[in-house]
């Protein structure tokens, strides 16, 4: 597609003339930008870091998602899913970092992830499961290449982009609140405080306790606040967990201790274990349902992740628009062929990024600095789980008290701006998907401007986007209808 010849001034790239060195740069700061978005190498090294702490659960948690069984009755290895996952992260980031020079992480997807073992696998061996997941990731490619995917993006009004990023910002609390025992599902309710309308635990206090420490810290605009609280919360974890305080059954993700040695080799038997045959039993159409859903998961969480990263991050323009957008756009979807590949479920943008732009991360660099961290983890696996989930949960919420700022810029008093706004952020949270949450804000932005007589105002990729996801809320019924299980 055409890109631009001179990009957008971005509001990080306006953050002041006393943030810059415009001379006597050094080839780092002139690859990424670093000065010129007002950032620096340390502030785009602690970025990534904090990026990756707050990620690296999911190098745990994707294997324990893609454990089950295929149609043949065959299951991944642990540790194979492991190297798969960490190796896919690694490529996917740096890539994102060297070459789209945004601070965006990828890793694997859950969204898709939970697609692959729910809907696709009890359907087909995991090889063709990947091979699926190679085919959304071409699809998503060419959307990028042809340009649909940008204009897309950029056809969403400015108002539901900031209703995008503030329901993420509730969506990754309430995750944070939820991993960190603090809430809990109830029994006479859908959520409740701690397991039975009380906390219970040493584990959930060090939450707290590391979540009160970071607004503290951030409330006296401390530098690197996030990565101390994660920092000073591991540390006081693993005292407790060897003095004995708190019981190894407590810890939700596992005890703060390294179980065995520090050092292990990857093991790559997953790689490029992918068919894109066989499938004549399942049916065309049953193929075709797959890709569109998975392309669904991969497409919108990535879109609504890239546009809140981006804006909290201060590299979108006065319009909404990231300059080098479509680079960033075609990493991530070929994250999810790379992740396919690898064996280990299709990559996209993690709204944990949110937490390396918290710490002040504007530039390649800190994608760069999370990828290698990720590539460090094929070899030391066992130090990732070093970190206690209820700590790095704090810093979920954090970021999604940060991100809820951007109602500041949503003008309540107009409807048919606050009600899709309204609809964006809460479905997010209420459904456990950022992809409702926006299919919610478009078709009623689009239904309410059309009640007030503006259909011109919505715009074609407005109308479209409308029908693309009319049909996923009707999915069901129309799967019904065609006769696919």
């Amino acid at each position: 597609m055409t890109q631009q010849s001179v990009e957008p001034r971005t509001a990080a790239e306006d953050a002041g003339e006393g943030s810059r060195v415009p001379a006597g740069r050094s080839w780092l700061d002139r690859y990424f930008h670093i000065s010129r978005r007002g950032s620096t190498v340390a502030r785009e090294v602690r970025g990534g870091i904090t990026t990756f702490m707050a990620m690296a659960y999911i190098l745990l948690l994707n294997p324990l998602i893609l454990s089950g069984k295929d149609a043949a009755g065959d299951t991944l290895g642990q540790k194979a899913l492991i190297t798969a996952t960490a190796f896919a992260a690694a490529l996917t980031t740096l890539l994102m970092g060297l070459v789209g020079k945004v601070p965006l992480a990828l890793a694997a997807g859950l969204s898709v992830s939970g697609v692959l073992s729910s809907q696709v696998a009890p359907a087909m061996t995991w090889p063709q499961a990947m091979g699926m997941c190679v085919l959304y990731g071409v699809v998503i490619m060419l959307l990028v290449v042809t340009g649909l995917r940008e204009m897309i993006m950029n056809a969403i009004p400015l108002a539901l982009k900031h209703g995008i990023t503030m329901g993420i910002g509730l969506f990754i609390a309430l995750i944070g609140l939820y991993k960190s025992g603090f809430v809990h599902q109830g029994k006479a309710t859908p959520l409740t405080l701690g397991p039975a309308g009380e906390l219970a635990g040493w584990p959930v206090l060090l939450f707290a306790g590391t979540l009160l420490l970071i607004f503290m810290l951030q409330a006296r605009n401390v530098p690197g606040a996030i990565l101390i609280g994660i920092v000073s919360g591991t540390v006081v974890a693993a005292v407790l967990n060897g003095l004995g305080v708190i019981a190894p059954a407590q810890w939700a993700g596992g005890a703060p201790q390294l179980h065995g040695s520090a050092v292990s080799m990857p093991d790559f038997s997953l790689f490029g274990n992918v068919e894109f045959g066989g499938w004549g039993e399942v049916g065309a159409m049953t193929i075709g349902m797959i890709v569109f859903t998975l392309v669904l998961a991969g497409f919108f969480d990535a879109m609504a992740t890239i546009i809140g990263v981006g804006t909290e991050a201060g590299l979108a323009d006065d319009k909404g628009r990231m300059p080098g957008l479509s680079k960033a756009l075609f990493i991530d979807g070929a994250g999810g062929a790379i992740g396919g590949v690898a064996g280990g479920s299709g990559q996209t943008v993690f709204i944990e990024s949110a937490t390396g732009v918290g710490e002040g991360a504007r530039t390649g660099l800190a994608s760069a600095v999370t990828g290698l961290f990720f590539a460090a983890c094929l070899f030391f696996t066992p130090v990732t789980a070093i970190v206690p989930q209820e700590v790095a949960s704090a810093a979920l919420v954090v970021i999604g008290a940060m991100m809820l700022m951007n109602a500041r810029h949503v003008d309540w008093a107009d409807r048919a701006t606050a009600i899709p706004v309204f609809l964006t952020v809460v479905l997010m949270p209420f459904t456990y998907t950022i992809t409702t949450g926006v299919a919610a804000g478009v078709i009623s932005y689009t239904a309410i401007k059309a009640a007030q007589g503006k259909a011109r105002e919505i715009g074609a990729f407005m109308w479209g986007l409308t029908v693309v996801f009319l049909v996923y809320f009707a999915l069901h019924p129309i799967e019904a209808w065609l006769g696919v299980h």
